[in-house]
């Protein structure tokens, strides 16, 4: 019989309907049941497309010995983590505070009040590997919580406690100046975390760096040639790898590994919405019809799989087929030989690494299953690909007639948006009218369909149904989306986008805006009130929700010149701004609303000056020019001025770093500072550190292979002063040192 989850939207829920576990969905009644019984709470958050989501349902929520303990001990709750990323970002917030990780399914478990006492992710359903299975944690938390409740309560504080810290990180430190010489601390980060043998950033697994591949496109169309060339080096290799869908378009949610190569094969909106937009730029900014073709197949994916009959976009597809992960996508030779015959079969192999053995291995036992995941190790010449597009033609065909993935139809409103950006964009650029009118399409939907009574924007669409009052993501995004399509369409007349995104901006701005201090709130007006109310400051798979909202006041600010937005997104950075420093790879969203606040300030003069506020302590100058050669070692000296009466504590109230945006061509070997000596300073004997005016010297060498011309090198100082009885909390600045290679 179905349970009570057979009455939902989501398609995650529905299919736990059947479960023999006795599930509620998020909501009074389950937790007035738990009071009532005096019964603890099991939460499980997952999604549609989550691979080890299917597999703990089928391992432990169909198990009939299980069912019986959560029906008998616990109430049991389910939720959609796309359809509410506000439990979702409470409960992940938990799971990674007290194990140190986190990932879906999400499992807690829950006083009645709804404070967690304990949280995990994917547990097996039996003792493994000298691990508890979810039986035994079950078995055992259920004995605390009839032997030894009073500490399940007290460590239930404890981490709501600790979460409810957590979401006031941004306070944590002092905001500091912005110049736009912090910019390029991203693209220095950026250069040092690049993976220069496979592309993209850091190991395995990998995801597409969405952000960070806008953040160096853009800086590649301002002539910097290391930044173009880590974005093209990435975009290729995902265009290559198995991580593109070579057949259908679009591409699967990440890499497994380093390489590219195998993906975990669930296919998101979110993914493809951005990289369509991406790999679009790319190709304006190249002419790499590589980038274009990539770019209009990925576009042409969303319109023929994504794309509901009113004009909205499904959210996604699984990663299994018949109870198998990639059974859909990937091929053995003697399947493609059979389709195409023996001579284009034998060269359709070679060019996409179809070999006997196969390159899919078996993720439980590592060997390797005959079957090969589609990849290219090289670029296609035109004359190739004339040949092979038949051949790609005719395995969709045959594709086609497997047992798809499943379909997570419902529509989120924020992940719409991004389609709509990116439809609007590659249709822009591209001269594609389909994807033009799409983009018309979808944010016409979004704006007529998505709404409740009072005309608020609403989280989730399906059957004809819009609920759940929006989130901050799905305003801030909207309001891109509208921005973009301004850029790209003057359907209606000029103006018309522009004005829904002030319309956009405006109803943001109302719901979400902190009272509090500056930013935005992940939830507003019309949101349930949970634990915590979120800001999510970091970029995932998606912006930042509080990054995207700052950037687009920025661009609509810079669109329309109004100085009170202008002035609250720059409060918004400022308030993050240590995060900037600390994060820059995971901030990104936040440097894009930094770079459109100076391009506010540039055209219209009404931001305030850089480092405005309190007045600085120490003081960083150096020579105006500095030259240096290639293949030689070099010298950068800094004289540092701190003002009377003030002093920097040793030995770490002081430190200096120095990065460049140009790849290999610079490599930073020793910063040299004087040591600390006693201070003068009767309230603090004995102390040592830093006072009045000294020198700091930073040795760097130039790569016999640095082409010539200007370089910018950036100084970050942190520093820690002490005065006039008090310590201020550690302070940064930034400077720029141009340096001319001969």
């Amino acid at each position: 019989m179905a349970n009570r989850l057979a009455g939902e939207s989501s398609p995650y829920l529905r299919q736990h309907a059947h479960n023999p576990v006795d599930w509620y969905p998020w909501g009074d009644e389950a937790f007035e049941k738990a009071r009532r019984e005096e019964k603890p709470v099991f939460l499980s958050i997952g999604y549609s497309s989550c691979h080890w989501c299917h597999v703990m349902e089928r391992e432990s929520f169909e198990n009939e010995e299980i069912a019986r303990t959560l029906n008998e001990h616990w109430v049991s709750v389910k939720v959609d983590r796309e359809e509410r990323p506000d439990v979702d970002d409470v409960y992940m917030t938990a799971v990674q505070l007290t194990s140190g990780r986190g990932g879906w399914p999400l499992s807690a478990f829950l006083l009645p009040d709804k404070r967690p006492f304990f949280a995990g992710t994917y547990f097996p359903p039996d003792d493994r590997h000298g691990r508890p299975g979810f039986l035994t944690v079950l078995g055992r938390l259920e004995a605390a919580w009839r032997e030894r409740r009073a500490d399940l309560e007290s460590g239930a504080a404890e981490i709501a406690a600790e979460v409810a810290a957590a979401s006031g990180l941004a306070a944590r430190g002092a905001a500091e100046p912005l110049s736009p010489a912090r910019l390029g601390l991203l693209g220095a980060t950026l250069t040092q975390v690049f993976d220069p043998a496979h592309g993209g950033f850091g190991g395995a697994p990998k995801f597409p760096p969405h952000l960070a591949l806008a953040w160096l496109l853009r800086r590649g169309a301002g002539g910097d040639a290391a930044a173009l060339a880590m974005a093209e080096a990435t975009l290729d290799a995902m265009a290559f790898g198995g991580i593109r869908d070579h057949l259908g378009g679009g591409f699967h949610r990440y890499s497994t590994d380093a390489e590219w190569l195998v993906p975990h094969f669930e296919k998101m909106l979110t993914d493809n919405a951005q990289l369509l937009g991406l790999y679009a730029r790319a190709y304006a900014l190249t002419g790499d019809e590589t980038y274009a073709r990539v770019a209009r197949e990925t576009g042409e994916y969303l319109l023929r799989e994504m794309t509901g009959p009113e004009g909205g976009f499904y959210a996604s597809t699984d990663a299994d087929s018949e109870g198998e992960e990639g059974k859909f996508f990937v091929w053995d030779p003697s399947e493609i030989r059979e389709l195409l015959g023996e001579e284009e079969g034998k060269d359709f192999c070679e060019w996409y690494g179809v070999r006997p053995e196969g390159n899919f291995r078996d993720e439980a036992t590592g060997r390797f299953t005959g079957r090969s995941i589609l990849f290219l190790s090289k670029k296609i010449p035109p004359k190739s690909e004339e040949r092979l597009a038949p051949m790609r033609a005719a395995l969709l065909a045959a594709r086609s007639r497997r047992v798809p993935p499943a379909l997570d139809d419902k529509r989120v409103a924020g992940w719409n948006a991004l389609a709509v950006s990116g439809l609007a964009i590659a249709g822009r650029i591209l001269n594609e009218v389909r994807f033009l009118d799409a983009a018309r399409l979808g944010a016409r939907f979004l704006l007529e369909e998505c709404r409740d009574g009072q005309g608020r924007l609403q989280r989730t669409w399906k059957d004809g149904v819009a609920k759940i009052p929006s989130f901050l993501e799905d305003e801030a995004f909207l309001a891109h989306a509208l921005l973009d399509l301004d850029e790209a369409d003057d359907e209606g007349g000029p103006g018309v986008w522009r004005d829904e995104a002030v319309a956009a901006v405006a109803s943001m701005r109302a719901r979400f805006r902190r009272v509090d201090g500056p930013g935005f709130a992940f939830s507003g007006d019309g949101n349930e009130t949970l634990l915590v109310n979120g800001r999510d400051l970091f970029d995932k798979a998606t912006p930042s929700a509080s990054g995207a909202a700052a950037w687009a006041l920025a661009r609509l600010a810079l669109r329309t010149g109004d100085r009170e937005i202008a002035r609250e997104a720059f409060d918004a950075v400022e308030e993050v701004s240590w995060l900037m420093s600390r994060s820059p790879h995971g901030t990104e969203s936040w440097y894009f609303a930094l770079e459109a606040l100076f391009e506010f300030e540039d055209k219209y003069g009404l931001l305030p000056s850089a480092g405005a506020g309190e007045e600085d302590v120490l003081q960083v100058s150096f020579p105006s020019k500095h030259r240096a050669q290639r293949g030689t070692a070099s010298r950068i000296s800094l004289t540092l001025k701190i003002k009377q009466g003030w002093h920097l504590q040793g030995p770490d109230g002081l430190r200096i770093e120095m990065s460049s945006g140009s790849g290999s061509e610079f490599t930073f070997e020793e910063i040299r500072l004087p040591a600390p000596a006693l201070l003068p300073d009767p309230t603090s004997p004995g102390e040592t550190g830093w006072t009045g005016t000294f020198e700091a010297n930073v040795s760097f060498s130039v790569s016999q292979k640095a082409s010539k011309g200007k370089r910018d090198v950036t100084v970050r100082t942190r520093y820690r002063a002490c005065g006039e009885g008090a310590c201020r909390p550690e302070r940064m600045q930034f400077l720029t040192v141009p340096v001319e290679v001969d």
